[in-house]
């Protein structure tokens, strides 16, 4: 036996007497004993990693025990560890608690009642997290403006132009660009405004560097559809479009949800959002929809001011 598998062993050994004493030491005085005693039992048959872990899950376990034997039901794991025992604890037996407190508590009862199941199930295969696609560089936005204005029939290049601006100027999505006319481009606000239909009907401010060009195209087109076609429930409308702006090869592919992140990422940056999630320590968004919710809807000379100033 090495020296390295050696120390490794006594590690081992000593992780293993410092979770048997944490168990062992677990034994409030705000429960029975015997609830005490089986929270103990069913976390050393658990066999947890480490100390932290150990006391995590003695101290949840303690806590449903404690509550069973409040409400008369049976001291024994199969009876505790059940699905609906844990959630009629977390729902009635946690008063007080906050609920991320809660949240943890069932994570770890429900750990537990896995550890120690005899023919577990499967756990469910994690799924990809939709990201954020990557956003283009200024130089690859000026390269497929240059390579739309390169196209060979006015029209072809004012639909060209109107793919861009609106997906990078104003975050439209391809669901989306195929419902734009020509007349839902609008100056007004002190700015330039593009009216959004579809299940998310809104007025988008344009960065203030892709409103000449839109609006030239939005001339051109009037009241027809801005990126062309004739039936609003027509499919793909964009693939050929960019086809035609993913010729030159130094550019990468043209992809309109990276036209969105890329208008994404100039807001985000312009209204100081990864500032703001810095300081306050948040580094997803998920709440903040919540606190969205409690604001007053933005005016459109609001939205203007704040996110039509520039590129």
């Amino acid at each position: 036996m090495t020296f390295a598998s050696v120390h490794q062993a006594c590690r081992v050994d000593v992780a293993g007497e410092a979770v048997a004493g944490v168990i062992a030491a677990y034994a409030p005085r705000s429960m029975s004993a015997e609830a005490a005693a089986l929270a103990r039992e069913l976390v050393v048959a658990a066999a947890p990693g480490s100390p932290a872990r150990a006391k995590a899950l003695v101290f949840a376990c303690s806590r449903l025990a404690g509550f069973a034997e409040g409400v008369g039901l049976e001291l024994r794991a199969e009876v505790l560890l059940s699905e609906a025992v844990i959630e009629r604890f977390v729902l009635v037996g946690c008063d007080g608690l906050a609920p991320a407190s809660r949240r943890t508590l069932r994570t770890n009862l429900r750990a537990l009642a896995r550890s120690l199941e005899r023919y577990p199930l499967p756990a469910p295969m994690p799924l990809p997290r939709e990201r954020a696609k990557a956003p283009y560089s200024p130089a690859d936005i000026d390269g497929y403006l240059r390579l739309a204005r390169a196209l060979s029939t006015r029209r072809r290049r004012m639909r060209a132009t109107a793919l861009i601006c609106l997906g990078a100027g104003a975050g439209v999505i391809a669901g989306e660009l195929r419902h734009v006319r020509g007349s839902d481009v609008a100056e007004r606000a002190g700015g330039m405004l593009v009216m959004v239909s579809g299940r998310r009907t809104r007025s988008v401010p344009v960065l203030a560097g892709y409103q000449p060009p839109l609006l030239e195209a939005a001339v051109f087109a009037g009241g027809n559809f801005i990126v062309g076609g004739r039936e609003p429930g027509r499919r793909n409308i964009s693939d050929e479009l960019c086809r035609a702006l993913s010729a030159d090869r130094s550019l990468p592919r043209l992809e309109p949800g990276r036209l969105r992140s890329t208008w994404l990422l100039s807001c985000a940056r312009q209204i100081g959002l990864g500032a703001f999630m810095q300081a306050a320590g948040i580094s997803c968004s998920q709440r903040l929809g919540d606190l969205v919710a409690q604001l007053p809807a933005a005016t459109e000379p609001q939205m203007v001011a704040l996110l039509g100033e520039s590129v």
